[in-house]
Formats: C-alpha cells, structure tokens, sequence
C-alpha cells in the first residue's frame, strides 16, 4: 500500500529511512481511505474537514504514524504548536526510528512555541542523523543558528519585562481580508492601513482612534484608490501628506514607484511621482517620513545594494527637491531582505525588519537608534514573542513611545493578516513625543507669516527638525521628552523668535498651542533670550545660551547696519550695587561671545540694569524669575 504524500512538513529532500517497528502497508484499510481524503481536502486548504477526517484515521487504527504526522504538520502550518508538538510526540511513541527525520519540524514548531532549549537539543538530534543530504543539512544548522540566538538573546536580556499581550484591534479595524502597513500619526487620532481583496487588489483605508476604541474603517476617500496595483502606505505626522508605493500606468518608471498625495481643502490631491532622485526602474515602496517632512526612507530592489531588498535614504533640500537616494550601507543592510521602514516621531527611532541579521527565522522586527553624534546604532533585534519562527511583518509606534501597532495572522484573526497593538519593552522605546502647533505672525501687524521653525536640541545643541510653515503661518512640530529643546523660529525681516522647552526632568502635556508673535527689525525693537539662563551668582556663559546666540550672530551678520545694546537684569534680592555688577558683567559676557564669532565691537554695546527694569512682580518666585533675564536691543540700523 502506498501512502499518499505527507503535506505541510517542509522536508523535501531528506533521506528516507526504514522503518524499525511501524508497518505502513498494515494500516486499517477505513484509515488509510479517511488519510486520503483528509488530505485532498487539506490540499484545497479546508483545514477543518482535513484535520477532522485525521483524527478519525488514528481512532480507527491508533499505530497510524504517518496520520499523526500529517496532523503535527497542518497543526505546524496553522501555528498551533502546541497541537503540533502533541501529535508529533504521539508518532515519535510510535516510532523513534521512523519518526527521526521528522525531529526537524518538531524543532521548529518546539521553537515557535518558545521553548527554544527543546528546539535546540531536538535538532541537534536531527543533525546527527548519518546521511543526510546537504539541503536537508544546511535546513538544519540554520534554524540550529536560530535557536542559539533566541537563547543568547533571552540571557542578555534576562529580567526585562516583557508581557506580550496583543490586543486585535476588532471588527472595526479588521476584516476577513488581510490588514497591514500600519502607521499612525504623532496626534494618535488616525490609523491608515492597506487592505488586499481576494483579487489581490489593495486599497488604503483609515480608522479614527478614539478614547473609547477604533472608528468604524472606512476606504480614504477620493482618486487614491481606483488604481488597483498600489501597496505600502505611509501618514506624515501632521496628516498633510500620504506617501505610497503603486505602478500608475502613467507615470511608473516601469516598476512599482512612491508617490505623494497632500491633502487639500477638496481631498486628497492627484499622485505625484517622487522623481528619479527617489524612484528608478526597479522596486520601491515602504516609504517612511521623518516627523519635519525633511527626510524620506524607503526599501528598493535595485542593483548596486547589498542583498535583495535594502533600506535607502532620501533628503528634501532646501529648493524643496530630493537629493539623490543613498544606501543605509552596512550597518543596516545585509545580503537578506531588509524592508518596512518605520521612523518614529521622535526622529531619533527607526524600525524595520531583515532576513539577514540573526534571528529567529523568517524576517525579524529590528531597532535602530540615533547617538547624540546623529548616528545610527547596530540593530537590536526586538526579540521573542515579538519576533517568532515566522516572517514578522511592519511595525509603527505611537507618539506615547510604548504602544505598538503590527500586522499578524494570530489564531484569533478574522482572516489573513490583522493589524493588533501591542506594548514595547523599555528598551525597545523610544521617546514619548508630544507636538506643538500654532500660528506665525507679525508682532504689529498680525499678518500671518510663512517662516522657518527649528527644533534644537540642547545638550548637544544639534538641530533635531526644521520645519516650514505652510503659507499661511501654521506649524506642527514634533517633542521628544526626555531631552531640553530650543525653538526658534527664523524670518528674513525679523527678530529671531526663541522659547525654551525643559522636557528632561518633566511630565508635560500632550499638546502645546504656541502664536508666535515676530518682532519686526526697527529702532528700538527688543528680544527677551529665553535659553540663557545664568547659575546663581555667576556670568559664566551656559553652553546651551550659545543656541539663541548663535542666532543672533546670523541676524547680525545678514543685517550689517544693525547695532545692538546687550541688558542684563536681576531680580530685587541682595543688594542693589551687586546685582548691577552682576548684571552688568553678564552682559559683557555675552558681548564677549559675540566678539569672539566675529562681531565688530562697534556694534556692540552692553549695560547693567540690575534689579532696576521689573517686568514682574518681586514677591514671587515665579515673578523673580522673569525679571532675571538677558536682552538684546536695537540701537542702531
């Protein structure tokens, strides 16, 4: 008798070896004919029926080995590991000789249920069959590789908490279609994903996120989804722009291409093609926007990368056009498959996923995070359960740092790939970001005015984002926590604007409304420095008073007529006389930075007010602190 083929083991190519006590052609004649039809059904993918039709064969006739076996694979390709590793066991009580070649697939399904220690002496048992071939081999000592990591991973984070619970986002976000390519924007109000049809068409779709839950999903709305090859979607922070991979026949550089869509008052405008800075004739798709809108990432199959899919980087340029795109290098690409870019919205944060860096089979989910060099570090694996024995799909992170949004086929799936939410490990975070918006305008006028908003970082002082008002003034900026920040904000005409954000040591709010009022350049125009705060009873410059001073260099520089009076102020504590000498040298401190970065002493003079020029009541502390301040002033033009 001849049994029909085992599915859903992967073991092509391994030898066959004889059996020791398990007697094929002595199987029940009823179990036999049940194993067949169990398994035309299994073929045609009706896994309930297969399976039912399975379990009847062994009850018919209980030595079945090979019924057990094939339970142990469809149990396996559903990823119910633990029923798999139930069935396979039952055929190994059977038969330890017959059931030896199979000590892979129960290896990998041990893996896949976290027990990585029996994974791994399982398939050490395997490795030491005499004979087998060389694919079987190599099968072996890879996913041998795999389990050794998953074991040094779980040392070297020992004690990290890690209560991985994912939560199905529901009928509302999900479908019996396939869900995937979450993002998110930095307000945590709207989830935009891809969907794919039973025709394989994929459209992008968008639920609000509410307090109470998930709104009801609905396709975005206008031209975006009437073409039908398009896949990857990504949100900009502010809402403003949707990014996408599709082929329009139109436009395509012969592949699938990214494309731009901005939202207007009608809906979301027609695509525009990034251009072949960005694009070329090959495979783009997964882009990835940088909170400010001034950096693009992306994955691309062409020529001249380091594996089949590498991960590049594209940056909008002054003119507003895209520089030519470059190759993250080495130090993220492999001779795998990296893909799925997600930079978070505190621009310091990158996730992704490889085939190529050690893991634990399949595509594992990977971190990247930016040193205070702005450089990236090596990829940290995010580990199990996140990453599994399967391949691990896209990721994006909410603006709280700690809820995670991923795209899987769970057992409680409605079908195919649903997008779930998670919690990340410490580790594995990155910075809880808030946002501040608002509007520009002039001082006296009230005009809105476009301009240049800046984000610096303090302890290093290096721009974190820059970003450009849209014509009518209005800024959206993104706040890392855990850091101290400079905002300042730059136009031709005007005073530079400067407010300083102490979000190291604080719980701040979620939302900041800041009118940025710019004071005109004109006689007698006055601008309070914010970040210059001097230690009690000390004119040492503070390295981070240098951000504003900076700025004032460049004012002074674009406007060579200008002559300006450094103040310096006190509060009303101590004696009069002391604080105007204190003041006073304060002053000349700054002027002194001023001269040293080339500013014509002629330019520059400076006066000691002390506690003589209040602009807030002394009785209070927080009054006393206002009246401690530094100015510069307009003197002359």
């Amino acid at each position: 008798m001849k049994i029909a083929g085992l599915v859903f083991l992967g073991m092509m190519g391994l030898q066959t070896l004889s059996a020791q006590v398990y007697q094929p052609d002595q199987v029940a004649a009823k179990a036999v004919t049940l194993y067949e039809e169990a398994i035309s059904w299994l073929q045609d993918q009706q896994m309930t029926k297969g399976i039912a039709l399975l379990k009847n064969s062994v009850q018919i006739d209980s030595n079945f080995v090979d019924a057990y076996l094939s339970l142990g694979g469809v149990y396996g390709q559903l990823k119910k590991y633990d029923s798999s590793i139930y069935w396979y066991r039952k055929a190994q009580q059977k038969d330890t000789s017959y059931f030896n070649i199979y000590q892979l697939p129960l290896s990998i399904n041990l893996a896949g249920s976290g027990n990585f220690s029996a994974a791994l002496e399982t398939v050490n048992q395997f490795l030491n069959i005499p004979g087998l071939n060389e694919k079987s081999r190599k099968s072996g000592e890879y996913r041998k590789r795999c389990y050794e990591f998953a074991l040094q991973y779980a040392a070297a984070y020992t004690g990290s908490e890690q209560n991985f619970l994912p939560v199905n986002l529901g009928d509302s976000v999900n479908t019996s279609r396939s869900e995937y390519y979450p993002t998110v924007t930095v307000t945590d109000t709207l989830l935009v994903f891809t969907r794919r049809d039973d025709h394989a068409r994929e459209d992008f779709i968008e639920s609000t996120i509410r307090p109470d839950g998930y709104g009801k999903w609905k396709t975005i709305p206008g031209s975006l989804n009437e073409e039908p090859k398009k896949g990857a979607i990504s949100v900009s922070q502010d809402a403003e722009w949707l990014l996408y991979a599709a082929q329009l026949p139109d436009q395509a550089y012969r592949s699938f291409d990214i494309y731009l869509s901005l939202s207007t008052p009608q809906g979301w405008s027609d695509p525009l093609n990034m251009g072949p800075a960005i694009n070329t004739e090959f495979w783009e798709t997964a882009p990835s926007l940088s909170p400010d809108k001034n950096v693009l990432y992306f994955c691309s199959n062409r020529p001249g990368g380091y594996g089949g899919s590498d991960l590049y980087v594209s940056y909008r340029m002054p003119n507003g056009k895209w520089s030519q795109s470059e190759n993250m290098g080495p130090g993220v690409n492999t001779a795998g498959d990296e893909m799925a870019p997600f930079i978070h919205a505190d621009n310091q944060t990158l996730y992704f996923t490889s085939s190529g860096w050690p893991g634990y089979g399949g595509s594992d989910l990977f971190v990247l995070k930016k040193n205070t060099a702005g450089n990236w570090s090596a990829p940290i694996n995010l580990g199990y359960p996140i990453n599994t024995i399967e391949n691990e799909g896209s990721m994006a992170v909410a603006a709280d740092g700690v809820t995670a949004y991923y795209a899987s086929d769970r057992s409680d799936s409605r079908g195919g790939l649903d997008i779930y939410k998670f919690s990340l490990r410490k580790e594995l975070q990155p910075h809880k970001t808030l946002y501040l918006k608002g509007q520009v305008k002039d001082k006296i006028t009230g005009k809105l005015l476009p301009c240049l908003v800046e984000l610096i970082e303090n302890s290093q002082q290096k721009s974190l984002l820059k970003v450009q008002t849209d014509e009518t003034g209005n800024y959206f900026i993104t706040l890392p926590t855990g850091n101290d920040y400079t905002l300042t904000v730059n136009r031709k005409g005007y005073l530079f604007y400067s407010e300083l954000f102490q979000l190291t040591n604080t719980v701040a709010d979620s939302v900041y409304k800041k009118d940025v009022l710019l004071q005109p350049i004109q006689l007698n125009a006055t601008l309070t420095f914010s970040n210059i705060q001097f230690s009690t009873n000390s004119f040492t410059l503070p390295e981070s008073g240098k951000i504003e001073l900076n700025k004032l260099i460049t004012l002074l520089n674009e406007n060579p007529g200008i002559r300006v009076e450094i103040g310096g102020h006190t509060d009303n504590i101590g004696l009069p006389e002391n604080n105007r000498v204190l003041s006073e040298n304060r002053a000349k401190a700054i002027v002194q930075y001023l001269q040293e970065n080339k500013i014509a002493a002629n330019r520059l003079t400076w006066k000691g007010y002390g506690s003589s020029q209040p602009i807030a009541n002394n009785s209070s502390e927080s009054g006393r602190a206002l009246n401690r301040r530094t100015t510069f002033t307009i003197i002359g033009l």
